[in-house]
């Protein structure tokens, strides 16, 4: 699901879906954003793969909805609540994995067009970003 998440969001969010995307890079005001269309847009397949592979007793079919709901909806906790915060629920982690996520994140999002960009990935960004949280890390131990 990684690779068809980044591959989502870079041709197609950042591609012929950027009227939706785009305000999620260029901020307006409330709390809702046009790029919160993109739940329906990944809701709708996975409950059609789940009901109608159920219905014509197929097992392959369900798995591929319940895995397009489970990445959305690790998504959305990692995505919405956790690095945007736009839920009050968790406020931090101190682990180098979430750090090195979170900064990805603000990398990408550093890029107010669409056709700039990088790191397009949530649950597996470049290794750099890892290694840069974990001696972040390691130097912050080391002096206390």
């Amino acid at each position: 699901m990684e690779f068809m998440a980044w591959f989502m969001h870079k041709y197609v969010m950042h591609g012929v879906g950027w009227y939706f995307h785009k305000d999620h890079h260029q901020k307006e005001p409330g709390f809702f954003e046009k790029n919160d269309v993109f739940f329906l847009i990944f809701a709708i397949p996975s409950w059609l793969f789940i009901m109608l592979g159920m219905m014509a007793g197929n097992w392959w079919l369900p798995d591929i909805g319940f895995g397009i709901a489970v990445y959305g909806f690790c998504y959305f906790l990692v995505h919405d609540v956790f690095i945007h915060q736009r839920f009050k629920w968790f406020h931090g982690a101190n682990s180098p994995y979430w750090k090195a996520i979170r900064k990805a994140h603000n990398v990408h999002h550093k890029y107010k067009d669409k056709e700039e960009g990088e790191c397009f990935g949530m649950l597996v960004v470049p290794f750099k970003y890892y290694k840069e949280a974990f001696h972040a890390k390691r130097k912050s131990v080391k002096s206390a």
